[in-house]
């Protein structure tokens, strides 16, 4: 697989657009040729970004947009997914397995920790009040590539 290809996906912040929004990616990387096992990683790290951003970015509020964006260049795809939301107060706690903002919503905590599991490469901006950005890539190597 070569070239180059990108999409851009903005969408408001409703729970249900989550499966949109992953389902999109999932549809976007497959010209990649990607292992199912790559496939369900990207796919669960979209989900957790998206939700994120909806209940911790935006408390749950389908006032804001979150936007996604993902860039294949050879081998290589790169996600990223921002709000405008209310930003991260403490990157580094959040950061930390099993750490959650949010425990009366019974949230695991793992967010972050499962994105950085199944990505090669991640990286996290935020401010309170201006917002969180989400920048992952991973490497595809194509069914094509590990069978030849």
């Amino acid at each position: 697989m070569s070239g180059h290809n990108q999409m851009k996906l903005t969408f408001a912040s409703r729970s249900e657009n989550e499966a949109f929004a992953r389902v999109t990616v999932a549809a976007f990387i497959s010209q990649m040729d990607p292992t199912l096992e790559q496939l369900d990683e990207i796919k669960t790290v979209v989900s957790e970004a998206v939700t994120n951003a909806i209940i911790h970015g935006y408390n749950g509020s389908a006032e804001g947009l979150v936007t996604v964006e993902a860039e294949i260049d050879g081998l290589m795809v790169t996600i990223a997914i921002s709000d405008q939301g209310k930003g991260i107060e403490d990157l580094e706690l959040a950061r930390q397995p099993l750490y959650t903002s949010r425990p009366e919503l019974e949230r695991s905590g793992m967010g972050f920790t499962i994105m950085e599991n199944f990505m090669d490469e991640f990286d996290v901006v935020s401010s309170p009040e201006g917002g969180t950005s989400l920048r992952m890539k991973k490497r595809i190597e194509s069914k094509k590539a590990l069978f030849n």
